[in-house]
């Protein structure tokens, strides 16, 4: 059985300019113990479908369950097997740490559960900041103690919507560290990221969604090696030409093309010169995730079909 299933989901909005199709016969599973990317850009239904699987939206058609459980017809059983950590920092002002984790515990009919709080606290680096009102902490700290509330009734699936969007590097070792040992002892992991490094680190299957359809679904370790090409990468000063620009990915100083040997390394560091430009630190290197994303998320753009 399943730890999540996602079976031919769709969810349609009506809007004031008609109907706008937000998920198209979405379809996969999860196993057990299993540590899950969804990745896709803005707008493509990752925020949609979590909030399905949480009950919180209900689907146009199609059914999802967690260990077997109907998140439409058995909504308590569902719920009560999922610890999710939202996008947004939603707290109460007027309770302590523990506090909040004890009445989050009470929500689920959790009591006794004093030893597991205080491994939550100490895990996620919030131990000093036990006693301290929720109004005290920054947004890193009350990012942590989403997780905590999430994790208190200590669930076997944990869903992470972007958890470490616009966090500090150390919040997000402490996090990683800390739902990566849950994981190795058997917790689902389902998680949303923009951060690809992370999803090629901790993820073992990766799905992409755009425009609300999967585009691909696979093992993270053969995505990347199903990867084409290696990236030729180097630093300019200066703004490459137009008709250059368009076939690199540019971030600030850095230019990297996607290059399948070496006569291409060598045409696109000519074509570099030719325009009077001086390419600096120059590397090779293999393909990463955020490469085979944005290949994915290009072909997917000329086809309706699945990449396999």
């Amino acid at each position: 059985m399943p730890a999540v299933s996602f079976q031919s989901v769709n969810k349609t909005y009506s809007t004031s300019k008609g109907s706008f199709q937000a998920l198209k016969d979405v379809t996969f599973d999860i196993e057990e113990g299993e540590f899950f990317g969804l990745l896709g850009p803005n707008g493509a239904g990752k925020t949609t479908l979590i909030s399905i699987l949480a009950g919180l939206n209900r689907p146009s058609s199609g059914q999802v369950k967690v260990r077997g459980h109907d998140v439409m017809a058995q909504p308590a059983q569902a719920r009560q097997l999922l610890g999710v950590v939202p996008q947004e920092l939603v707290f109460d002002p007027f309770f302590s740490v523990r506090e909040a984790l004890r009445f989050q515990s009470g929500y689920f009919g959790v009591t006794d559960n004093a030893a597991w709080i205080d491994e939550l606290l100490e895990g996620l680096g919030l131990a000093d900041k036990a006693n301290h009102n929720m109004r005290q902490l920054s947004g890193g700290m009350k990012r942590r103690v989403l997780v905590a509330q999430a994790l208190v009734h200590m669930p076997p699936v944990i869903v992470l919507d972007e958890p470490t969007a616009g966090v500090d590097v150390e919040l997000r070792q402490t996090l990683w560290q800390f739902i990566a040992r849950l994981n190795r002892e058997g917790h689902t992991v389902l998680l949303t990221t923009h951060y690809l490094e992370e999803a090629e680190a901790l993820c073992s299957r990766i799905a992409m969604l755009k425009q609300g359809q999967v585009v691909a679904l696979q093992r993270t370790s053969d995505l990347l090696s199903a990867a084409s090409s290696n990236v030729l990468r180097f630093k300019l000063d200066a703004p490459l030409p137009p008709e250059l620009a368009r076939q690199a990915r540019v971030t600030g100083r850095i230019v990297q093309f996607p290059a399948h040997d070496a006569l291409e390394i060598e045409r696109y560091l000519s074509a570099v010169r030719q325009a009077g430009l001086v390419a600096e630190d120059v590397e090779i290197r293999k393909a990463d995730l955020e490469d085979v994303f944005l290949d994915v998320m290009a072909r997917a753009g000329h086809t309706s079909q699945e990449v396999p």
